[in-house]
């Protein structure tokens, strides 16, 4: 029988005296989580938390602290060998708008706030571990890079992390990225997605006077009718809803514009090309189909299909080091390793071939994304 990759470095005494330290630090690392969840970071909007970050990265000693074109807060610990390194991140945003401001309450162990565990514990996590990594208890080989992310919730498309990996870190070694509670899940397997608002446009009117003109309302219900009824493959598993739909200006009147957005998700590629294509498709049947039933004379609609949001998707193999010693980690703390699909920052370096895994920073949550989120502390 082999011994087991981390066996020798999870019996050393600097990296016991590391995980003892840790463990110290237990109740500083919880009150930096609930200070960074009180900090209203939405996306688009992180700069006030992106400076907290910052402010801390620098206290800690990390050498390079700095803000990217993006938002990015970006600092290094060296390694005791000039090569790649390894990027340890963490998003700042939060799906909640700028008017809500964030409390955390505390209950025993369990603390509850909008963002507490999505993405508070994730950055508290990894400023926990930049205290750790390069001190004296416990030296790398190679760099790390830690960073705070911009852009990682809905509309923000994994903006700062599409930003880093096409600049600094496009070399990197391996990439972590810390995203919620929780042990057991090993994201290795990007879910991708292709986000569309498709708009159909008219002259609009009165809704009896103007009666027969073209009308983008209906246009929209039957593009949204037809992309219902699209029958999807369950391997690869691919999805597409009908997100949000829209328009005119009255219950009196025809309306100008109409539009409808979908949000299209696999975990392959070739099915999110596919798809893609039958959205734009079906979006131009439906300006037919109204269009055709105009009355004569009067203008046609016009179609517009935008794409608001695209995130790559791809698979770190189970094979590969990085998941291995995931998996193994998972095990040797006394939880069963899950390997899971989902869309995180390690979308994109997974996209690029740069081997990539999100995983949780501990503890037990729930309810993310409602003001009602929680976590648990026990054993966190």
């Amino acid at each position: 029988m082999t011994r087991p990759l981390l066996h020798d470095l999870w019996h050393s005494e600097p990296f016991r005296r590391a995980c003892g330290e840790l463990a110290a630090r237990d109740d500083s690392l919880v009150a930096s989580q609930i200070a960074i969840s009180e900090i209203a970071a939405p996306t688009g909007g992180e700069s006030r938390r992106a400076a907290w970050i910052a402010a801390r990265f620098h206290a800690l000693g990390l050498c390079g602290v700095r803000t990217d074109a993006v938002g990015n807060v970006i600092a290094r610990r060296p390694g005791q060998e000039d090569r790649a390194p390894v990027v340890l991140c963490a998003h700042l945003d939060t799906v909640f708008p700028s008017e809500l401001q964030p409390r955390v309450t505390r209950g025993g162990s369990r603390l509850a706030g909008p963002g507490i565990g999505d993405n508070g514990r994730g950055l508290a996590v990894m400023l926990a571990l930049a205290e750790t990594i390069g001190c004296r208890s416990l030296c790398t080989r190679s760099p790390v890079d830690f960073v705070a992310t911009t852009g990682e919730e809905g509309h923000g498309d994994l903006r700062g992390a599409k930003a880093l990996f096409a600049g600094d870190a496009s070399s990197a070694r391996a990439v972590i990225a810390l995203d919620g509670a929780g042990d057991e899940r090993i994201v290795h397997r990007a879910l991708g997605s292709r986000r569309f608002r498709i708009t159909f446009r008219g002259c609009g009117g009165h809704s009896w006077s103007a009666f027969g003109i073209a009308n983008p309302v209906h246009a929209a219900a039957l593009a949204a009718a037809r992309l219902a009824r699209l029958t999807l493959p369950t391997t690869p598993r691919t999805t597409l809803s009908v997100a949000r739909i829209g328009g005119g200006l009255s219950v009196n009147s025809i309306a100008q514009e109409a539009w409808l957005e979908v949000d299209l998700r696999s975990v392959s590629p070739a099915a999110l090309d596919r798809y893609a294509q039958q959205i734009r498709h079906i979006a131009g049947i439906a300006a037919h189909e109204e269009n055709a039933r105009r009355a004569h004379g009067t203008a046609p609609l016009d179609l517009t299909v935008s794409v608001i949001g695209d995130r790559p998707s791809g698979e770190t193999p189970s094979t590969d080091p990085l998941v291995a010693l995931a998996i193994e980690a998972t095990q040797l703390i006394g939880r069963t390793p899950e390997l899971a699909t989902a869309s995180t920052d390690a979308n994109v370096p997974i996209s690029l071939g740069i081997p990539a895994i999100a995983i949780g920073g501990g503890g037990r949550g729930g309810d993310a994304h409602t003001a009602g989120e929680w976590f648990d502390n026990t054993d966190g």
